[in-house]
């Protein structure tokens, strides 16, 4: 129970900090900043990864009820999606395939360039 407590808290705190960020630099979510700064604060071990990894476990295994509005969108949505389907489904394949070949191209070129230093 105190482990639930404990990891609520940091979770929370780390939110705070996320929506103080974004309301400074905006740009990004401030859930996503929270999340960078629970990354960092359980990287320097300020909060105790053995007493939030339980409840993390438990967030994740039932994550599935979060994807719940997202099959009710679609749902709401099914004559744009019927009509647009197709369009949707090769927009999407072409944009992650861009940005998988250009963080392959990236990663090959840093790579060059670090081992041609050594």
């Amino acid at each position: 129970m105190l482990n639930s407590i404990y990891t609520i808290l940091c979770i929370s705190i780390c939110l705070i900090i996320g929506y103080f960020l974004n309301h400074l630099l905006g740009g990004l979510p401030a859930s996503l900043y929270g999340m960078v700064v629970f990354t960092l604060l359980l990287h320097f071990r300020v909060c105790e990864a053995s007493r939030v990894k339980a409840s993390i476990a438990w967030g994740i295994k039932n994550m599935g009820v979060c994807f719940v509005p997202a099959g009710v969108g679609i749902i709401n949505h099914y004559q744009l999606i019927k009509t647009h389907g197709l369009m949707l489904v090769t927009i999407t394949f072409i944009g992650t395939l861009m940005v998988l070949t250009f963080v392959g191209l990236l990663f090959q070129h840093l790579e060059n360039k670090g081992n041609a230093v050594d």
